[in-house]
């Protein structure tokens, strides 16, 4: 998935896979996986997808300021 915010392009392919989680089981409606990537500039996202009743209906990704992290990797 590729998403240019601003003058970065976020791409999920290019990027540096940093942590994957998922929350619930595959089909909740209320479930979804989490996905913090680095980009080769060294610009950190978050790639989101999950059922309907999630915080990520649709597939997304949210960029993550350098300075808040570490409050994703913890």
């Amino acid at each position: 998935m590729q998403v240019k915010i601003g003058t970065v392009l976020y791409d999920t392919e290019t990027a540096t896979l940093i942590k994957h989680t998922t929350h619930s089981y595959f089909g909740d409606p209320e479930g979804y996986e989490e996905k913090i990537y680095c980009t080769p500039s060294g610009c950190y996202f978050l790639w989101g997808k999950g059922g309907e009743n999630s915080p990520y209906p649709t597939e997304r990704i949210i960029r993550i300021a350098k300075s808040k992290i570490d409050a994703y990797l913890n």
